[in-house]
């Protein structure tokens, strides 16, 4: 790196605080640049759920989006867009970097436009922004704004670069950089004890994260498992909350899988939970990244997913998992027994999949990456 990366640099970064690969990804990044002595200021209308302990070189800012009584409802996208051009004059900052189009872009944009052009603004494109917001022609145009008005746009994956680029009229070219998993937290862990809370010593755990939206396919995961305990002693972990979890509970019972599947609602730490299970299923409709396959790698846990969107940018077909067509529930259960039943290939896949998350997606070689982004960005 050139002299001029080894500048210090003020950074606001906007994401949403809550559950969620994207705002996972961004708070990491903000622990892992402040670690390297940047300013990071979170500019959020929550803390961030992976914030975690005190740094130095992090603070916390709140939005609150005023109630006044002609509005019908609160203007958060402007009250945003205040916070962020207050905390940016206060802080002298040099970029915010916003994770998720709208309204985060739109709002850096307005408040790059209250402080000047010496405030700087990357975009990052995570998923759904683009895939489903942008499918609504109400809020096309304002995406496109936001954009193109930024100073750099990165995207999560390959496949989200080439949907974004087909999907709008793109002045910048957009980065590719890659979501990352922090190996000091996720990594093989020693959870034979822990194990027997939720099985048999003789039984595998399979496990699925994410916020039950139907894109998710939370039912076909219920199938597989269905298939799957057919022929291997087996238990199904299910973590998180959402619009499908009364109809993953009701096939539960229909399939009278009751007594083997196990509900834990949303959890705000899943390394340890990662660690306990033998086998990711990942069966969504649309994946642009697939951060939990990742984080599964990074703890030597292969999945079995759908063969679309990013999940193949993460997981190796044959090599560090399995992948099916959507909705190939059949295929996707032989893979999961394969692996069970083969513990040669199931020790290979574990193993390559540890190397893989070394290789490609380990959070100092993207902070390395993003860093080059702000400098390039600052020095123009």
């Amino acid at each position: 790196m050139t002299g001029v990366t080894n500048r210090k640099v003020k950074i606001g970064i906007t994401c949403y605080p809550s559950h969620g690969g994207s705002g996972v990804v961004a708070t990491e990044l903000g622990k892992l640049l402040a670690e390297r002595g940047h300013q990071i200021h979170f500019i959020t209308y929550d803390m961030p759920f992976r914030l975690g302990q005190f740094h130095q070189n992090i603070r916390y800012h709140s939005v609150e989006a005023n109630r006044y009584a002609v509005f019908k409802f609160p203007p958060y996208d402007l009250a945003l867009a205040s916070r962020m051009a207050q905390v940016a004059k206060l802080n002298e900052l040099d970029l915010l970097h916003v994770h998720y189009a709208v309204p985060h872009a739109v709002a850096a944009v307005l408040a790059k436009q209250m402080v000047g052009d010496h405030l700087k603004v990357v975009t990052t494109l995570h998923g759904t922004d683009i895939t489903v917001l942008g499918e609504d022609p109400s809020l096309k145009d304002i995406i496109c704004f936001g954009l193109n008005h930024s100073d750099a746009v990165t995207a999560v994956s390959h496949s989200l670069v080439k949907q974004t680029e087909e999907m709008f009229c793109m002045n910048n070219k957009i980065d590719m950089i890659y979501n990352f998993v922090d190996l000091r937290v996720f990594y093989p862990r020693d959870v034979t004890d822990i194990r027997l809370q939720y099985g048999q010593k003789d039984e595998k755990i399979l496990l699925h994260i994410s916020n039950f939206r139907p894109v998710k396919r939370v039912k076909d995961v219920i199938r597989i498992f269905d298939r799957v305990q057919r022929e291997v002693p087996a238990r199904l972990l299910l973590v998180g909350e959402g619009p499908e979890w009364s109809k993953v509970c009701s096939l539960v019972e229909e399939l009278d899988l009751t007594s083997k599947v196990i509900f834990l609602g949303k959890q705000d730490e899943v390394a340890q939970l990662v660690s306990l299970a033998d086998l990711i299923l990942l069966p969504s409709a649309t994946e642009s990244f697939g951060m939990v396959a990742l984080e599964a790698m990074a703890c030597g846990v292969p999945t079995i997913g759908s063969n679309t969107g990013g999940i193949p940018e993460v997981v190796e077909h044959g090599e560090t998992g399995f992948l099916a067509e959507v909705g190939d529930i059949e295929a996707m259960a032989a893979y999961a027994v394969k692996l069970l039943q083969d513990e040669r290939l199931y020790q290979s896949f574990s193993k390559q999949g540890l190397n893989r998350v070394q290789e490609k997606f380990c959070g100092l070689k993207i902070a390395d990456q993003y860093e080059q982004l702000y400098h390039r960005v600052i020095g123009r």
